[in-house]
């Protein structure tokens, strides 16, 4: 077999995979095996399904694509230079390397045409997902009788590790319930992981176990070369409306390589120049020079450039006429997917300023005086909203068949939860918010560091954010937990002390449109401080009672703070100038330019104490090593919540005390 004697179809599917051995072997590093075996289906689905425009990434009714085996990211980058995106043959020549478009793994804010970013296993099945809950969610709101202006799939290409990791099967169970019809997911059941054949601790029937989830289940048994059946297999799956579809492919992973086909070493290897010699001549592919194309096959992609701008332009017709039919609903449509709020939002919130609760209800009072103002906000619990007071009162839900709503029932699936918020963010048109409490965001950590690294404007509202929830005890009392995430790039966390700093949170989380927000509000009660403020919590740390020339700043989060403050008025009382810093968000704190860190915490003033009821390490970088740090460097307890902050020293007293000593 030669170049000359391989049909169109054969030439582009080759192409495929030698764009992926080339760039790989070029970069000595990467995942061949994966787009040798899957280029087949991969070429059925781009070419004879996928409906987007090139040209336009962002065109709001394009059908998305995830690539939830992200390391096979080479066939994702292939077919984004093939179909014409903003994607050179250079870049395939600088895969993993330093300031390319061609990273390691997808990364949704590097490469145009990536939806998602993918990599950590399992979590591109869950934003698959949650994309097309977004889907299903905006067609319910404005498609009209007689104008459809939502209408899109969601694809997703998984392999055998991400059905191995627990979060699939969270995010699974999750579509099959909720019945989403416009999601189908290829499974490239190759059989080989890392390690070597899946026989060794991956034996069970995958098929079958998504069929018990409520999916549409179909088996492509040749996907080495039989495309008719995948064809097939995408109709018969696109035919069925009412559950997501799951095709299982099975295909031979490194296909065509002499040696390595369908071993472990050609998973996450380059072939080396030998085995890349001897695979071409295997394919009848020419052996020089690499990254080589036929015109032919690039004319036969490119297509996409054409036939993208007229699928665009078709759908802009329609949405014309829709526009005429129905002006507010468009001019909505537009705002939400721009990713513009809408004009009143800030005073809604505004409007719960007078109240006085934990923060977990001050949270649910702000989300309620939000919903109606923010149309796209939506969002749920895992299993606890009469705990963490997401519900919005009088507001439907989302459910099997019924997609207008904007509350959520999540389930207990604290990781599945994060990875369908991050994919609902990411189609556009949205505001997702998940909860639970703040311990079990151990559950959830992926997902929380994909929502940073993927710069995208999600909100995760934790409750019970320290012993001070009580007799529940260690197994709940997040000691550690606010400060590791606090050490996640690009994620702002934000522990309120009231009302006036749960307002600020919000009005910062919403204003970010490229930084998820993480807040940790209290289960007990809170006092309202005259010293806060809404502006200062959007600077992060600020000051809520000074003194002429402090000789002590006490700094305090959340619930701290008041007691930070009653103390300040006992040391005040022995004529000591005692300044009180809240410090809601560290994060935000130290992005502010240093003249105002300076002036909140000036450097003259040496002798600090911090109060937070966590651990103590991460102080000490605003309290210096001779300052005080008053925490809990070990694990909770269970008893009432008063009685744990009181042993764990959370007193008048303990902070006065440790003051004088740190004053004397």
């Amino acid at each position: 077999m030669t170049v000359a004697t391989q049909s169109l179809q054969e030439l582009a599917i080759n192409s495929i995979r030698f764009l992926a051995v080339d760039a790989v072997q070029k970069a000595k590093s990467g995942h061949p095996g994966l787009p040798m075996g899957a280029a087949p289906m991969a070429y059925v689905l781009w070419k004879n399904f996928m409906k987007f425009n090139p040209k336009n990434p962002d065109w709001s009714n394009r059908d998305r694509f995830v690539l939830s085996a992200g390391h096979g990211c080479m066939l994702q980058y292939a077919l984004l230079y093939l179909t014409g995106y903003d994607v050179s043959l250079d870049d395939l020549g600088q895969f993993r390397q330093w300031g390319s478009n061609t990273p390691g793994h997808p990364e949704n804010f590097e490469t145009a045409g990536v939806e998602v970013t993918t990599g950590p296993l399992g979590q591109g099945i869950g934003n698959g997902v949650g994309l097309a809950i977004a889907e299903a969610h905006l067609a319910a709101r404005f498609n009209k009788p007689g104008h459809t202006i939502v209408d899109h799939y969601t694809y997703v290409i998984a392999g055998d590790g991400c059905n191995m990791e627990g979060i699939a099967s969270e995010a699974a169970s999750m579509a099959g319930h909720l019945g989403l019809g416009k999601l189908i997911v290829f499974y490239d059941s190759n059989s080989i992981s890392i390690e070597g054949s899946t026989e060794i601790a991956f034996t069970e029937d995958v098929g079958k176990r998504y069929e018990a989830y409520g999916w549409h289940v179909t088996y492509v048994e040749n996907g080495n070369s039989d495309l008719d059946a995948i064809e097939k297999a995408i109709f018969e799956a696109k035919a069925v409306t009412d559950k997501p579809s799951f095709i299982v492919v099975t295909t031979t992973i490194g296909y065509g390589s002499p040696n390595m086909s369908g071993t472990a070493g050609v998973h996450g290897s380059p072939l080396g120049p030998e085995e890349v010699t001897l695979t071409k001549e295997t394919l009848g592919w020419p052996t020089e020079p690499a990254f080589y194309v036929p015109d032919d096959v690039l004319n036969h992609f490119r297509a996409a450039v054409n036939s993208g701008a007229t699928l665009e332009a078709e759908w802009n017709s329609r949405f014309a006429a829709y526009e005429k039919a129905y002006p507010a609903e468009a001019a909505e449509y537009k705002r939400m997917m721009s990713g513009q709020l809408p004009d009143g939002w800030e005073a809604a919130l505004e409007t719960i300023l007078d109240r006085e609760n934990s923060t977990r209800k001050l949270s649910g009072f702000a989300l309620n005086a939000l919903s109606p103002a923010i149309p796209e906000l939506l969002g749920g619990s895992a299993d606890l909203s009469h705990s963490n007071m997401t519900e919005v009162k009088g507001e439907p839900y989302f459910e099997p068949g019924s997609y207008e709503g904007r509350n959520f029932h999540f389930g207990v699936r604290e990781h599945g939860m994060g990875a369908v918020l991050n994919g609902m963010a990411l189609h556009g048109g949205l505001i997702p918010y998940g909860a639970t409490f703040l311990i079990f965001t151990d559950y959830m950590r992926a997902a929380i560091r994909l929502s940073a690294l993927s710069q995208v404007r999600v909100l995760h509202v934790m409750t019970h954010d320290s012993v001070a929830l009580g007799e529940d005890g260690p197994t709940h009392q997040p000691v550690e937990t606010l400060a590791s995430l606090r050490l996640i790039p690009n994620l702002h966390c934000f522990r309120p002390a009231d009302v006036k700093e749960t307002v600020g949170a919000y009005k910062s989380a919403l204003t970010q449109t490229k930084t998820p927000t993480l807040f940790a509000f209290s289960r007990q009660g809170l006092k309202n401080q005259a010293g806060t403020s809404v502006e200062g919590t959007l600077k992060g740390g600020y000051i809520v009672v000074d003194a002429d020339n402090p000789e002590l700043i006490l700094i305090a989060t959340g619930s701290e703070v008041a007691l930070a403050v009653e103390a300040a008025g006992v040391l005040a009382s022995e004529g000591k100038a005692v300044r009180v810093v809240s410090m809601p968000s560290c994060d935000v704190f130290d992005a502010q330019p240093k003249q105002y860190r300076d002036s909140v915490l000036p450097p003259s003033v040496t002798k600090r104490v911090s109060i937070e009821a966590g651990v103590t390490g991460g102080w000490y970088k605003y309290i210096g090593f001779d300052g005080a740090a008053i925490g809990i460097d070990r694990f909770g307890a269970s008893a009432p919540g008063p009685v744990c902050m009181e042993k764990f020293g959370f007193t008048v007293e303990n902070v006065c005390n440790t003051a004088r000593a740190l004053l004397a």
